[in-house]
């Protein structure tokens, strides 16, 4: 069969795009998603995104990670509300649904702000915080994030989590209001240049643990600046937004 591939990246975070309205993609076959994924013998990507119909969606987002297992990501998020603009299936705001439940976003000259689950899963640890934001993410603060083995520790840490594991965010304290992060993610088994989910429970977990008071937070990563806002009660971070630019790369075709 051959196949119509999108290629878009949010701050190099970069997937994979498939219209999968028609539902021709054999989703249930890992090995077509990881080969796709492979930056060797397929197209190279950190996911694999499928954009599908949905009865009470705007669309229904379908994300697999590298290694072909299904979750959710943010920046993926962002990206696949880039791509539904493209094929013309919303205009400059939509709501879809995705792995952790229902996203608003909206569109403002390619900069995606994508509206993120509440996020009420968080443990503070001794030296590091847990918080689920549509994924599993461990959040540690270190002194020099240029030098520090991400992956070497990540991946670590990754596997020291009972099953399905946990991303791993590495983060340095800039300002007041500024953590530079990078980020192990689990399912790719490497260090990516961007997580949308990451970058949303560093500055969840940096809000928790009182290191800031703003509810703005910068976020320099590998590949890029996002920005998170929130609003806090009763220690639940509700109107999160995931904030940041959405680029197509290149379309293409493959037979698989």
């Amino acid at each position: 069969m051959n196949l119509t591939f999108y290629k878009y990246q949010g701050t190099g975070n970069d997937f994979v795009m498939i219209d999968n309205r028609t539902k021709i993609f054999p989703k249930e076959n890992t090995d077509i998603i990881s080969h796709l994924a492979d930056r060797h013998f397929g197209v190279g990507a950190d996911g694999i995104i499928l954009i599908e119909n949905d009865e009470n969606f705007d669309f229904k987002m379908i994300y697999f990670n590298a290694d072909g297992s299904e979750t959710f990501c943010g920046n993926g998020g962002r990206c696949a509300v880039a791509f539904a603009k493209y094929l013309e299936i919303i205009d400059s705001e939509t709501t879809f649904i995705a792995f952790d439940g229902e996203h608003f976003a909206t569109i403002n000259n390619r900069i995606i702000s994508l509206k993120m689950i509440n996020v009420d899963e968080i443990k503070v640890n001794e030296n590091s915080v847990f918080a689920y934001t549509g994924t599993q993410h461990h959040v540690e603060l270190v002194d020099d994030l240029n030098e520090y083995p991400v992956f070497e520790n990540g991946k670590k840490i990754r596997y020291s989590y009972e099953n399905p594991g946990s991303n791993v965010n590495f983060v340095q304290q800039i300002n007041d209001s500024t953590f530079r992060v990078r980020t192990y993610e689990k399912g790719v088994e490497d260090e990516t240049l961007a997580c949308g989910t990451g970058v949303t429970a560093v500055a969840i977990a940096m809000h928790k643990t009182n290191k800031t008071n703003s509810n703005l937070i910068s976020l320099p990563v590998e590949g890029g600046v996002l920005e998170v806002s929130f609003t806090e009660e009763n220690s639940i971070y509700k109107n999160v937004f995931l904030k940041g630019p959405a680029k197509f790369v290149f379309k293409g075709s493959l037979e698989i």
